[in-house]
């Protein structure tokens, strides 16, 4: 699992100059397809992590009528809450060249 927490990328909304973007491909459009790709594939990561993390909470019961409140459990979902957004998260690592990536259509020709 990746510590989300050390990437560093910025939880607040930030401007980012469009050259650094689009700098290792030259089209923007493709740098964001594949922040977008990352971003999704860091979402998923952060989903799986969270929902191992909240089974160990989990008390299987048929009763409705009580519910416990687990301070342990909140805890784990704050933390969560404050971790930047996964685009924050792929941006970043698109910014510090830890993305690889590669064009199809080089490799076909």
């Amino acid at each position: 699992m990746m510590d989300f927490k050390k990437i560093g990328a910025p939880v607040n909304t930030t401007t980012i100059n469009k050259n650094l973007v689009d700098g290792p491909t030259g089209n923007i459009y493709e740098a964001i397809s594949i922040v977008a790709k990352r971003a999704t594939q860091i979402n998923s990561e952060i989903k799986k992590e969270l929902l191992e993390k909240l089974d160990e909470f989990a008390t299987y019961n048929d009763s409705l009528d009580e519910i416990f409140e687990n301070k342990d459990q909140i805890e784990v979902s704050k933390f969560y809450e404050r971790l930047p957004k996964p685009q924050s998260l792929a941006i970043q690592e698109w910014l510090d060249d830890k993305i690889y990536w590669r064009n199809t259509k080089d490799t076909e020709d």
